[in-house]
């Protein structure tokens, strides 16, 4: 007899589904019946927070969905932060969970794990919450939470099967599968915006996260038309050390006056966030004269007026718009690009200038890399102004939804999706603090991960805020670890330097040649406490 639980691992594992991050309870065993002999590899995280990120990790590398099991109750609203925080960045990812008996549902009698409306508390996230409560919804509701993948902007959802639901016989008729393609752009659309950025004198391309898988091109196109390339954190890497590529924050006057100098702005994958486009919190966006955006999400389209919206994958969209764009080019945009690189680069101050010395040291230590960040000094300065080496390879938790403890548990998602990537891990010692004990976890599946501690003593970014503000610090001096002894404890190889770019590629060299996960502590200067 197949039971509803083998059925849906073996209806996962149909879809592609190679990894599950899970901790299993009284509530999901009969989840797990099938899982051994699925082929469908399962990783224990140390906390459900941490599957949820590990999740949204390997989603970000694989371009797959990632899937976390996870429990009722607490098991669920530990996840919903890093759901959260895939629902900002736009991952996929599938949370599936377990919940009381149908019977019970809503009854208030105190059954462990028991919440008063489950699915409503994942409703305040996710894009869909179903619950399967026969063998003949599974498939169904199964497709209901896999579509959002695919035919439209991603990000997660939600599956939840009762305790009395999970461990009964599957007795469905097989169904036929149908994809849901995403919208393909309109070819009308597609002309007028080439009409228009052919005309254009001075165009210029905005790139967020949903052009990462796009790269090739979109450099086909900015090269067809001399245009600039500004690209916000997510989009980092596909323009690598090109002469068009600007990977600098457009929240940056530098990069805002680039922008106000276009005649044509294409937007490409973009939410236009403040997060992103107003990271100071001035309460204005760059100021554009004629914006043609492209995106997936129909909604995400009007939130912002534009000249020309197109509903549509990016590299659908780019490759649309090279067929029919000749090609002739502006000039003067590698110039224009180039003085808005220097300038920005000026604009972020010596201090952010320094640490991002460090993390140009740290790509060329370590060539291809994919990088993961946390809130840390070093990932604020990036995000202000780096340029990676590898399309999708930089991407961390300190812009959108912001959740800290991000860092490690997200780089064991990505070391999972790519086993022969090296990965790092960015983190501070405050953030680093939320999911240490992930570390283990990264141990026991031997990854090939270098997490990098930034240990300067505290919260600085927040005491610095408060500072500005005239505010007295208080709180934001956590005391760190021993991250010696932390690493003892974990078996895992350690390294002690300072904040200078040589130090920390000395270190990362040495880290680097193990082979397996290690850990480097950089003893940062301690902010100024008042």
């Amino acid at each position: 007899m197949t039971t509803i639980g083998e059925a849906l691992v073996a209806q996962l594992s149909e879809r592609g589904v190679d990894c599950v991050f899970g901790i299993p309870g009284v509530h999901t065993i009969e989840l797990y019946r099938g899982l051994a002999t699925s082929g469908i590899r399962h990783i224990t995280p140390r906390h459900e927070q941490g599957a949820g990120f590990m999740a949204d990790g390997y989603a970000r590398v694989s371009g797959k969905p990632g899937v976390a099991f996870v429990i009722t109750g607490p098991g669920l609203t530990n996840t919903l932060t890093a759901m959260g925080q895939a629902r900002a960045d736009s991952v996929p990812m599938l949370v599936v969970s377990g919940v009381n008996t149908l019977p019970s549902l809503g009854q208030g009698q105190g059954h462990l794990h028991e919440l008063p409306d489950q699915r409503a508390l994942a409703r305040t996230v996710v894009l869909v919450s179903e619950r399967v409560e026969t063998a003949d919804e599974l498939a169904p509701m199964l497709a209901r939470v896999f579509a959002p993948f695919s035919s439209g902007r991603p990000g997660p959802t939600h599956l939840e099967i009762p305790l009395d639901v999970a461990g009964t016989p599957y007795t469905a008729e097989p169904q036929a599968r149908s994809e849901t393609a995403p919208p393909s752009p309109s070819a009308n659309q597609i002309a007028e915006a080439a009409a228009l950025l052919s005309q254009s004198k001075a165009p210029l391309i905005l790139a967020g996260g949903g052009a990462r898988r796009a790269g090739a091109a979109l450099r086909r196109l900015a090269e067809k038309l001399g245009a600039p390339v500004v690209q916000t954190v997510n989009a980092r890497g596909i323009m690598f050390e090109h002469p068009l590529g600007v990977p600098a924050s457009p929240s940056l006057q530098a990069v805002r006056s680039l922008i106000a100098q276009s005649d044509v702005v294409l937007a490409v994958g973009t939410e236009l966030g403040p997060t992103d486009y107003d990271m100071y919190a001035t309460g204005t966006m760059p100021q554009m004269q004629t914006m043609i955006r492209v995106d997936l999400c129909a909604e995400q389209l009007a939130r912002h007026p534009a000249k020309l919206s197109i509903q549509g994958d990016a590299t659908s969209a780019m490759d649309a718009l090279n067929a029919v764009i000749d090609g002739s080019a502006a000039p003067d945009g590698a110039k224009r690009a180039a003085k808005a690189r220097r300038e920005a680069f000026e604009e972020i101050g010596p201090e952010m200038r320094v640490l991002c010395d460090v993390l140009a040291e740290v790509r060329t230590t370590v060539r291809g890399a994919i990088m993961v960040g946390d809130s840390a000094q070093p990932i604020y300065a990036g995000n202000l102004y780096y340029d990676h080496d590898r399309p999708g390879g930089w991407f961390n938790a300190a812009t959108g939804f912001g959740a800290l403890g991000y860092g490690i548990p997200a780089a064991i998602g990505a070391a999972v999706a790519a086993p022969d990537t090296p990965v790092i891990c960015i983190a501070g010692d405050g953030g680093a603090q939320f999911s240490l004990p992930e570390l283990m976890c990264a141990v026991k599946e031997n990854l090939s991960i270098c997490f990098m501690i930034w240990n300067n003593h505290g919260y600085q970014e927040i005491a610095t805020s408060m500072q500005d503000a005239g505010v007295s610090v208080v709180g934001c001096d956590p005391t760190p670890p021993d991250f010696a002894a932390v690493a003892q404890s974990c078996d895992l190889p350690f390294w002690r330097c300072g904040p200078e770019p040589d130090a920390v590629a000395e270190a990362l060299r040495a880290a680097t040649d193990t082979g397996g996960p290690t850990l480097i502590e950089i003893q940062a200067q301690p902010y100024l406490r008042q």
